[in-house]
């Protein structure tokens, strides 16, 4: 298992911009596949972006279409970090984000909370209107 702990979030006002980081254990981080998922109140968790490891120092990215355009994550493997740069911030994107890691090559999407086995606490996000 993956520890993973998140930062950043708060309090944003609509249209203002905000972002979350995400720390991993391990010594090979290089090759993980990193998300971000974030759930709502009185809605389910789901998928928001994601950083995958396709092999040797490849990688590809996917977002949600709610996120398209606004929302870029990035890591750094140097610090085994994964950020989640949140632009024109709207009031339904207030959840809580959760960042998700798994240890494999992801060669095709993965936007499922199964396909990530190691998760983080979660950090607040409120946007308001």
């Amino acid at each position: 298992q993956v520890q993973l702990v998140e930062s950043g979030g708060g309090l944003v006002q609509a249209g203002g911009s905000l972002s979350v980081s995400c720390a991993a254990s391990g010594d090979t981080f290089k090759s993980y596949t990193m998300a971000w998922f974030r759930q709502a109140p009185g809605k389910e968790r789901e998928f928001v972006a994601a950083h995958r490891w396709i092999g040797s120092n490849v990688y590809s990215t996917d977002y949600a279409d709610s996120v398209k355009g606004r929302f870029t994550i990035s890591r750094d493997n140097a610090k085994n970090t994964v950020l989640l740069q949140m632009n024109n911030l709207k009031p339904e994107d207030t959840a809580v984000y959760y960042c998700a890691a798994r240890t494999a090559r992801a060669i095709d999407s993965v936007t499922g909370e199964a396909d990530f086995p190691s998760w983080g606490h979660g950090t607040q996000v409120t946007v308001s209107s």
